[in-house]
């Protein structure tokens, strides 16, 4: 139940996102608030996510219940791995805030997350040369139905999506996609989940550090700024990533496939609450399709213990 609960929670935690950079002061930037969101959330999820991982090794020596030599020694290709999905994560953050700075917090976030298991499946595919199940297909055929219906609809009133916002959206999820893939790998490879997402976390924050001079970042001088970057970084990365990675280490695939549909829940309601998004018919047919595309993906996935094992992408949630 615990874990259950973790992962949901994390959902929720990354659906907060959109509408909390919406609510921020004026004066931010795609840019400038993903580079904060990623120095603040990416240090903070090294350190917490490096901690368990010597915590949970310690335990294992102390108990006797260590089953593996242990982690693989890191050397330069696991490195680059980690860091290309800190890369990842990094560039993930100003391609979602132009999404839903272009077509609103409720449309991008759904294009984002209906987009990246789709191109997370066709990259494993890419790569593996394994075929997809059928099931998984006709998921992936329904989502892509949904993201165009959405991208045609937009906003009540808007005269449909911004082209722009939509390739930012799509992007985010690309960028997701391929830290899905890279994860599976250091995975397959031996690496522990946590030791993992600290690496992102690690260099996320480096990659992020080093444009820091390149962007204007004079709305943390204001209360309302720095309680948006410490929320976006802390609690949708740091918290949100660890309770995460705890979260599906005690859950099947089908479960936490199904739970992580708590992000885009929360994403539309609080953007159609709090910050008063409406859509249009054809954006909320697309909304609907794409639901369907997800729930049949997790469907697909029952009775897997582990992420991935029947040919289909491994469940995560795209935070956004």
């Amino acid at each position: 139940m615990l874990h259950v609960i973790a992962v949901l929670l994390a959902a929720v935690l990354f659906g907060t996102t959109g509408t909390s950079q919406a609510l921020g002061p004026d004066g931010t930037t795609p840019l400038s608030v993903g580079v904060m969101r990623m120095v603040i959330g990416g240090t903070g999820l090294a350190l917490l996510a490096f901690a368990l991982a010597r915590r949970a090794r310690r335990r294992e020596a102390a108990r006797g219940t260590t089953t593996t030599p242990g982690p693989p020694r890191l050397g330069i290709p696991a490195l680059a791995l980690m860091a290309l999905t800190g890369v990842c994560l990094a560039v993930y953050q100003p391609l979602f805030f132009l999404g839903t700075a272009r077509n609103g917090v409720a449309v991008s976030t759904v294009i984002a997350l209906g987009s990246a298991p789709v191109l997370a499946g066709l990259l494993e595919w890419a790569l593996t040369r394994r075929l997809p199940s059928g099931t998984w297909i006709g998921a992936t055929a329904l989502a892509t139905l949904g993201v165009l219906l959405l991208g045609l609809g937009g906003a009540s009133g808007s005269g449909g999506t911004d082209p722009v916002g939509v390739a930012g959206a799509v992007g985010a999820g690309a960028s997701f996609a391929v830290i899905a893939n890279v994860q599976r790998r250091l995975l397959d490879a031996g690496w522990d989940p946590f030791t993992v997402v600290g690496g992102m976390g690690l260099s996320s924050a480096v990659v992020s550090a080093l444009a820091l001079p390149f962007v204007d970042v004079s709305w943390l001088a204001e209360p309302r700024g720095l309680l948006m970057a410490l929320w976006l970084g802390l609690a949708t990365i740091s918290i949100a990533y660890v309770l995460f990675t705890w979260g599906l280490q005690g859950l099947s695939a089908a479960t936490a496939a199904t739970l992580t549909l708590g992000e885009p829940l929360t994403a539309a309601v609080l953007g159609l609450t709090i910050l008063g998004e409406h859509l249009s018919a054809l954006a909320v047919a697309g909304l609907l399709v794409l639901a369907a595309g997800l729930a049949l993906l997790a469907w697909g996935s029952r009775g897997s213990r582990s992420p991935g094992a029947a040919g289909d992408p491994a469940p995560y949630a795209v935070e956004g």
